[in-house]
């Protein structure tokens, strides 16, 4: 689709019935106006104990079936999203004033899909995602360098495989809210919603 017109969500008879058309307009523009990183996002997920937790990710696809970031399934977040496979993002963009918050049901990406992006990774990220045991203790600095170069002498060339405990989840999303900031703090707020990621998007405009 072309990106010459950003929508406009004060007028929601002008928008598409797909809210990711939207988002992807959004994003774009963003892309063209972020000092860093447009694709930031923070992820919320919830504890087997009901206690939730939030932490900025990039988000590294998206289409119709939903928004892909990756990541070490032993972390915290990992073990978190196999206990509970739903998420809440939320992506702000200071330079438009703009946010955009998701709700939905995380999936796994499929092996192909993971080894694709891994592969697109630079060779020091790929070694990286080697040595972090993420979110485990660390007693110092040196233990992690240590634990680099172990991996960098076991991999000395670019032939460096995927780790199978680092891979892709995906949001399919049944929510959408995009924010736009209004003057005197009259914001316009639009809510995409649907009942499961079969049923037809609604929207509803909400009070700012």
């Amino acid at each position: 689709m072309s990106h010459a017109r950003i929508f406009d969500i004060s007028d929601p008879s002008q928008l598409p019935r797909q809210p990711m058309e939207v988002f992807d307009d959004w994003l774009n523009e963003a892309g063209a106006s972020e000092p860093n990183d447009p694709n930031a996002m923070s992820l919320a997920t919830v504890s087997g104990e009901g206690m939730p937790n939030v932490r900025m990710v990039l988000l590294k696809g998206h289409d119709a079936r939903g928004l892909v970031f990756y990541t070490n399934l032993e972390s915290r977040k990992g073990d978190e999203l196999i206990q509970a496979p739903k998420a809440a993002l939320c992506f702000h963009w200071k330079s438009l004033h703009r946010q955009v918050r998701v709700q939905g049901l995380v999936s796994a990406v499929e092996d192909a899909e993971a080894d694709a992006y891994f592969n697109s990774r630079g060779r020091q990220s790929r070694l990286g995602a080697w040595a972090s045991i993420q979110s485990r203790p660390l007693a110092s600095r040196a233990e992690l360098e240590a634990a680099y170069a172990a991996v960098e002498k076991k991999y000395p060339g670019e032939d460096i495989p995927r780790p199978p405990h680092w891979s892709g989840r995906r949001v399919t999303p049944l929510r959408f809210e995009f924010w736009q900031d209004g003057d005197h703090r009259l914001h316009d707020r639009l809510v995409y919603s649907r009942t499961d990621e079969t049923a037809d998007w609604t929207t509803q405009r909400l009070y700012p």
